[in-house]
């Protein structure tokens, strides 16, 4: 399973010269550091984010020197944090940051609070965003990639803003190193758009593809059709309660609920972050039914599941799951037709896997041969894809809003874009096919920052 919490290595530094009055002054930059620390600490802090700081590394709690960088290093590796804000609290040591940042191989990201206190004199105690220019080109010389949060103060909203990004970015870093991710079956034939290189994926990124033989799917469900009837009631019984059915779809609740028991099973015997799952044909043929409804119960359990046997869909999933921390629900809406009178309007559907936490409210909601029908709720949702081709890997990213459509079958969402037109050729054009993730909200910022800590791994906007 995929982990949302995200442990922050906090590195307040100032400059390491001989003391004098004026903008290299230590006392002031020291108290400065404690004050910022303890911000973060109690604003930030929180079920998905916790930190480690620097009390107790040397006499003042702020890192100055080569020795001190070691100190940190040491720490933070100790603790296993994911990634490193540094503090630049007067005009900073580039030196320390960039030991730092190399040592421990993590996001990291540089700030420097704003300097806002001017004496009657003249006098000014720290130039910290003079220093960060240092520190960033120090970075650049050593090809460490790195975030950055504009200088402001850590009251503003400027700040909660980029500490928020910067978080979600380490998250989707530290879920895609070594991701595990579960084939279950073949892809259908005739869907060749699919074909993935596994090869690849590992050297390039870590990422482990686990094979699960649809023979041992079908024991298993089976298994558990005989040995889990009273769960599988329950699960039928709350199946029943939430749609208008068909005739055919009621007697099969059962085998569609075992499902989810089954995908369960893979999840924890297999180890794996997310799977990417053969759902027709080879299903039906092997146990009579379908498992369209099943993900989208998974889905709101926190589980993702791709369908069509789409690997690179199950990745993209991921990644924006990661990207919201798990708070909001991805899915799986593909390019499929445009809009009958909007130029700019397409049905981003699917036969009926989406989480049914999606759901419109007051709009229809069918289950029709063991299919979810409805519409996904209105709002403002980020569209992405990873793919690879001819060594290229690259994520595609935009965001659309949802329109009035005409009522279909499936799942699905009537998406807006500001130029569909640029939107069809890039896909046709490629390496993308239909498939697309989708989630609530805008994390193009996210996705695009991403891509720096992934060097083989390029981001792909949408222009005019």
């Amino acid at each position: 399973m995929l982990d949302y919490h995200v442990k922050i290595g906090l590195a307040p530094m100032r400059r390491d010269v001989t003391p004098r009055p004026g903008i290299f002054n230590w006392e002031k930059a020291e108290e400065r550091g404690h004050r910022i620390v303890r911000y973060i600490e109690e604003q930030f802090a929180g079920e998905n984010v916790s930190f480690v700081d620097l009390k107790g590394i040397n006499p003042v709690d702020v890192m100055y020197c080569d020795a001190d960088a070691e100190k940190v290093i040491e720490r933070f590796s100790r603790e296993k944090v994911d990634a490193v804000l540094i503090i630049n609290c007067n005009f900073g040591n580039e030196e320390i940051a960039a030991q730092v940042a190399r040592g421990l191989g993590k996001p990291v990201c540089i700030w420097a609070p704003l300097d806002d206190v001017f004496e009657p004199d003249g006098m000014r105690y720290t130039d910290s965003q003079c220093g960060i220019f240092g520190v960033s080109r120090q970075m650049q010389r050593f090809h460490i990639p790195f975030s950055f949060i504009k200088t402001c103060r850590v009251e503003d909203e400027a700040f909660a803003e980029g500490l928020r990004r910067f978080i979600s970015v380490s998250c989707m870093v530290k879920n895609f190193r070594g991701m595990r991710i579960a084939q279950v079956g073949m892809r259908p034939k005739p869907f060749c758009s699919v074909i993935f290189n596994e090869g690849e994926l590992m050297e390039k990124f870590g990422l482990q593809i686990i094979p699960v033989n649809l023979a041992v799917i079908i024991d298993k469900y089976n298994k558990i059709l005989k040995e889990c009837d009273a769960e599988l009631t329950e699960g039928a019984k709350l199946l029943l309660s939430r749609y208008e059915m068909d005739e055919l779809t009621p007697p099969l609740l059962k085998k569609v609920y075992a499902f989810v028991l089954l995908y369960q099973w893979v999840f924890k015997e297999y180890n794996v972050d997310v799977v990417s799952a053969e759902c027709w044909t080879a299903m039906q043929l092997g146990v009579g039914a379908m498992p369209c409804t099943a993900y989208s119960v998974l889905a709101d359990m926190g589980y993702i599941v791709a369908c069509e046997s789409d690997l690179h869909g199950a990745i993209t999933m991921a990644l924006l799951s990661c990207a919201s921390l798990g708070k909001s629900v991805p899915f799986f809406g593909e390019f499929t037709v445009r809009h009958p009178d909007d130029p700019n309007g397409q049905l981003l559907w699917h036969c009926g896997p989406f989480a049914y936490s999606l759901k419109k409210e007051g709009c229809p909601c069918k289950n029709v041969n063991m299919r979810q029908w409805f519409q996904v709720k209105d709002g403002q949702y980020t569209v992405a894809r990873f793919d690879q081709d001819g060594g290229r890997d690259s994520l595609l990213n935009g965001t659309c809003e949802t329109m009035e459509g005409p009522y279909t079958f499936g799942t699905y969402l009537w998406a807006k874009f500001d130029n569909l037109d640029a939107w069809e050729r890039r896909l046709v054009e490629g390496p993308y096919i239909h498939h697309m993730a989708e989630i609530e909200g805008d994390y193009t910022q996210e996705l695009r920052e991403f891509c720096k800590y992934v060097p083989a791994l390029e981001p792909d906007i949408v222009k005019e």
